[in-house]
């Protein structure tokens, strides 16, 4: 009898739990699009939760006005710098897809010259025609991405208020529900910090360091509107394997092409060899040194981030390869006692 109902009482767990999964998983794929907001809330409120506490239980601020003052002023610090940079791309961009036709003429010259003086074809004069044909596709792209981007914002801080005005209690809440030993539940949390800080710090100021030495590059070789290149420097420095190239490559093209051979060779070495050494030694030394983070963790979450996210996974996708090792490192902790010897 006793068996019974122990057997009972087991069927019904499991069909409670092929309940949860079955709702757990509807829900995970409706609300997938909003993903990118949750993480960026929850990166936020790792950054601010040390501020947040000390206006609340410190100052004695009310812990609405606490989250709205600390969501203002990352608005200024991060959001409204990159609106600016932003607004300075927009019309080089437009400029871009506008006189698309021209600026493939121009490349063709520019290649044709290069095939001459190296003797042997780079590029096909059919591919150039189709070049043109991708730059003016490229703009339904960038709106769609831009009202993306506004919309992933906005939900990002509306989590983001209700995280840091009930921050005290969703912690305890977690630490009650999460199935793990004490110990792990705490090093969970301060890996977590580690981890964000590592990418959400690291890797812009890696990028910048990089802008920084490509200006002062720019402004000795004499390139026109150098600080709009330092932005360009600055943002495709974030990106994995190519990076700041995307930016000294064509300054030098542009040389070759207005028959400055010597400033155009200047420009690759000066970007190979320092921008890019600054890329290799920061982000391999700095980010580890931040949050122990690997760099190969660095590199490819980047490439997952940016296929999973678009731009704003360059953070988001280096951080849930860190938590996935995370997490197989404290389910090791938390279930086995030897190599090979599960706890049952």
């Amino acid at each position: 009898m006793e068996d019974q109902f122990i057997s009972q009482n087991r069927i019904r767990q499991i069909f409670f739990l092929l309940i949860l999964v079955l709702l757990g998983t509807l829900l995970a794929l409706e609300l997938y699009s909003f993903l990118p907001a949750l993480l960026g809330a929850v990166t936020l409120y790792i950054l601010c939760r040390k501020w947040m506490f000390r206006l609340v239980e410190a100052r004695k601020w009310k812990p609405g006005l606490a989250a709205a003052t600390l969501m203002i002023l990352t608005f200024l610090m991060i959001l409204i710098p990159i609106g600016l940079l932003v607004q300075m791309l927009s019309s080089k961009v437009t400029y871009a897809i506008a006189h698309s036709n021209e600026l493939v003429e121009s490349l063709k010259i520019v290649i044709t010259n290069i095939e001459n003086r190296i003797g042997f074809e780079l590029v096909n004069t059919e591919n150039l025609n189709k070049f043109g044909t991708f730059v003016a596709s490229v703009v339904p792209q960038i709106l769609d991405a831009t009202f993306g981007t506004l919309v992933t914002i906005f939900f990002m801080y509306f989590i983001l208020f209700f995280m840091l005005a009930n921050g005290r209690a969703m912690e305890r809440w977690l630490d009650d529900s999460i199935p793990l030993k004490d110990e792990n539940v705490s090093r969970l949390g301060k890996e977590m910090e580690n981890i964000v800080i590592s990418n959400a710090i690291g890797i812009p100021v890696i990028a910048f360091m990089q802008g920084v030495v490509g200006i002062i590059g720019y402004f000795i070789l004499g390139v026109n509107e150098p600080w709009f290149w330092f932005v360009v420097t600055c943002i495709t420095a974030m990106l994995p394997i190519i990076g700041a190239a995307l930016a000294y490559v064509p300054l030098a093209i542009i040389f070759f092409a207005n028959d400055e051979p010597v400033r155009g060779i200047i420009m690759l070495i000066f970007g190979f060899g320092l921008i890019g050494t600054v890329d290799n030694i920061f982000r391999f030394t700095l980010a580890r040194k931040i949050g122990n983070v690997h760099p190969l963790v660095t590199v490819f979450g980047v490439i997952i981030g940016l296929k999973l996210f678009g731009f704003i996974g360059l953070i988001f996708g280096p951080l849930l390869i860190s938590v996935f090792i995370l997490l197989c490192r404290i389910y090791v902790n938390e279930f086995m006692v030897k190599k090979n010897q599960l706890i049952v």
